[in-house]
């Protein structure tokens, strides 16, 4: 998704009025797309609060989106990219620290027997 944010901004370069109004429209319908995708798997009835919170951040990042294409205004674009940007870093962030715990054995490795 932010790769696409970033090419809708990059349409914000362009002088011809059909290459600037396609460019940002496209990528910014690319990048909702996948916000829907984001949305849509979220667990409601197992995630908890998490999944309420990333719902509403999801939406609230489609309200931006669509502000900023229907207005042909970059701002929201900007606050898109820096609110999945965070999202991004964190959950690299958890996957590498998940990573560097070593696993429990499925089994014990060692036992005592009662004499």
């Amino acid at each position: 998704a932010i790769r696409f944010l970033e090419r809708a901004l990059a349409g914000f370069e362009h002088e011809d009025p059909l290459e600037f109004n396609e460019t940002i429209n496209n990528n910014i319908i690319r990048a909702q797309d996948i916000l829907n995708e984001l949305s849509n798997s979220l667990d409601l009835h197992r995630g908890g609060a998490l999944a309420f919170t990333l719902r509403g951040l999801y939406d609230y990042m489609q309200r931006q989106l669509t502000v900023s294409n229907t207005r042909k205004t970059p701002e929201g674009i900007h606050d898109t990219i820096k609110r999945l940007s965070i999202l991004r870093d964190a959950w690299s962030e958890m996957l590498r620290q998940q990573s560097a715990v070593p696993a429990a054995p499925p089994y014990p490795t060692s036992f005592a027997l009662s004499s």
